[in-house]
């Protein structure tokens, strides 16, 4: 694994620089994940995430942030981005991004929600929706260089909505310290038998960590699933400085 420390300077990584898509696969109907080669990468920690910047041939430009996915690979970067209504970068980049396209990208940004190799106590991730790819980093970055417990607790409307579903069952077969587990809040599958709704706090007792042992719980997603994951983290007895959140705009489970 090539620079996965930041270096460069805060200059640099406010810099914009020049990036080609050079990979992009499916991840469920309405999310595509992109690798881009961007030139001079520093290197990010799992957890943070990335600028990205269009420009239109009139000279317009937009540009949204996005949770990097995966560790860096050399100049590689991976992002998993999920389409949003009338969404102008989300909606290209989803549905009209073909290998060879030019962006512009700027980062790596953010310093708190980040989880380091080194860090061996066991781990809490709950996502909400597209809120698991920052979380997917920390399960990729941990592949292989640590032993670290992790447990991921991935609310979805439906199954047809789990990001890297293929990858995350696969790991968790492969690996008896990573527990992943599905909370369905609009259509649950046949065989499960939790009824679909919102995350509650016997989800948390059931799939999660005891607050005694201390876990580091990582909650990432829509601004009212975090705030609600978190108040029943707090009510489970765990440390409010050992969790930590990432929040985005409305969509989402």
């Amino acid at each position: 694994m090539a620079r996965t420390a930041v270096s460069g300077g805060l200059k640099l990584r406010r810099s914009w620089r020049p990036a080609v898509v050079a990979e992009r696969r499916t991840e469920t109907p309405s999310a595509s994940s992109l690798v881009l080669e961007a030139p001079e990468w520093p290197g990010h920690l799992a957890g943070q995430h990335v600028d990205v910047r269009l420009t239109a041939p009139d000279g317009y430009q937009a540009a949204r942030s996005y949770s990097l996915a995966a560790p860096a690979d050399g100049d590689r970067i991976e992002i998993t981005v999920q389409a949003v209504p009338d969404g102008e970068v989300s909606g290209y980049l989803v549905g009209d991004a073909q290998p060879g396209d030019s962006v512009e990208v700027r980062g790596p940004v953010g310093g708190w929600f980040v989880w380091k190799p080194d860090d061996s106590g066991a781990v809490l991730l709950v996502a909400g929706g597209s809120g698991v790819v920052p979380l997917m980093a920390m399960i990729r970055t941990r592949d292989g260089v640590s032993q670290a417990p992790f447990r991921l607790i991935y609310s979805v409307r439906a199954p047809d909505d789990r990001i890297y579903d293929h990858e995350l069952q696969r790991r968790a077969t492969e690996d008896d310290q990573l527990d992943v587990s599905f909370i369905y809040t609009r259509a649950a599958p046949d065989t499960d038998p939790r009824p679909a709704g919102r995350m509650k706090i016997d989800d948390l007792v059931s799939h999660g960590w005891a607050a005694e042992l201390e876990p580091t719980c990582y909650v990432c997603g829509p601004t009212g699933f975090v705030e609600t994951v978190s108040n029943l983290l707090i009510f489970l007895g765990h440390d409010p400085t050992m969790i930590r959140t990432e929040r985005f705009g409305p969509s989402g489970p």
